[in-house]
């Protein structure tokens, strides 16, 4: 007899696994739609910052990597193009840490052995018929094309290029970010564990300069990125290879719907298949890991005569994600368009608001909550 699913989860990265694993935990049969195992690349440069409530979320599915992975981060320093600087530290926020930097690679491998012991989760190669189907295709879904799921995108005169990077100085667990003049955001993200020298790096440049800055070679690029951090982590050798991605900011118009052509089977999107921001702040996967928690709890909490793929739930749960979705959306998409504008005015304007805002108090405690996901 052919086996029959409740979910059909489209997309089989970080936030594709994590939500098969906790609609597995609510016994629900999932199919999760995945390459083979080792099809996937090799080299990925690729590390994000997750806070708190996604570390919990992570490890409530058995998906946290080790200590060697994911990186605490004690203190984030961020400066301006002139003088202007912001500083967060744990301690004053009474916590062990305001994020934690993950290897890409390291998380998803441990989702896949999570989900290797979960036998309410198979991967499949082909989509199959589910009550529900849920998109977590990233940011270029086609399948939420095929379901006709308007993405309304505004594009940002940018791209990022990250790659890794040994340092001649420890990083010290310190988040750093600068401002250039140029409109660029360089953050440099510790990586290897409390004593570690190694970065990922994700540098925003003006779109014009892309092609430049990958196609150079590895002293131009080095030297280039050690001015860009003001020599703050000393001398910089490239250990992974260098990706590149244009920057947006983007939101699907409806975030669930009825499969086109199957009244009775229905699908709903999450992660960056619903939404983009810029990832100045890091909180994209938080974000995306946000959707995946919420879709299981509305799901959980069902009346027992809802099917999994009843419209009302969904609609419930796009309701409570655009809300939380639109207040970062707005702060990075401000964030973005007031550091990468070269007007001398504004540059002394932006410069005046962070030393105000590190005088803050209050205000600074609160953002930094905001961002820790404690508040």
């Amino acid at each position: 007899m052919a086996q029959t699913f409740d979910v059909c989860i489209r997309g089989a990265g970080v936030v594709g696994r994590t939500l098969a694993l906790l609609l597995a935990r609510e016994r629900l049969r999932v199919a999760l739609v995945a390459p083979p195992e080792g099809a996937l690349p090799a080299a990925d440069v690729r590390a994000y910052a997750l806070n708190a409530v996604s570390r919990q979320l992570l490890e409530s599915v058995r998906g946290w990597p080790d200590e060697a992975h994911a990186t605490a981060v004690l203190q984030m320093q961020v400066q301006a193009d002139q003088d202007g600087m912001v500083r967060f530290d744990a301690a004053q926020q009474g916590s062990n840490a305001l994020a934690w930097i993950v290897d890409v690679p390291a998380l998803l491998a441990r989702l896949q052995e999570a989900i290797r012991y979960q036998p309410l989760v198979e991967q499949v190669a082909q989509p199959v018929a589910a009550p529900l189907t849920v998109v977590c295709e990233g940011r270029a879904s086609r399948t939420r094309d095929e379901f006709g799921a308007e993405f309304d995108i505004t594009p940002y005169a940018q791209h990022a290029i990250a790659t890794r990077l040994s340092c001649e100085r420890p990083h010290g667990q310190v988040a750093r970010q600068w401002f250039a003049p140029d409109g660029s955001i360089l953050a440099f993200l510790p990586l290897g564990g409390a004593q570690g020298n190694s970065v990922a790096v994700v540098w925003s440049v003006p779109q014009e300069q892309a092609a430049h800055w990958l196609q150079a070679d590895e002293q131009e690029f080095t030297q280039r990125l050690r001015e860009a951090s003001r020599d703050s982590l000393g001398a910089l050798q490239q250990t992974g290879p260098r990706a590149s991605w244009p920057l947006q900011q983007a939101r699907a118009r409806h975030w669930c719907g009825v499969l086109p052509g199957q009244g009775t089977q229905t699908w709903a999107l999450a992660g960056d298949a619903a939404h983009n921001v810029h990832p100045l702040a890091g909180q994209g996967l938080n974000l995306g890991l946000g959707d995946a928690g919420a879709l299981a709890r509305v799901l959980h909490q069902r009346a027992a005569w809802r099917g999994v793929g009843d419209l009302r739930l969904l609609r419930g749960y796009e309701r409570e994600r655009k809300a939380a979705l639109l207040p970062m959306g707005l702060a990075m998409d401000g964030l973005q368009q007031l550091f990468t504008r070269r007007e001398g005015a504004l540059a002394a304007l932006r410069n005046w608001g962070m030393k105000g805002f590190e005088r803050s108090g209050p205000l600074k405690a609160w953002v930094a909550r905001r961002a820790m996901g404690t508040e």
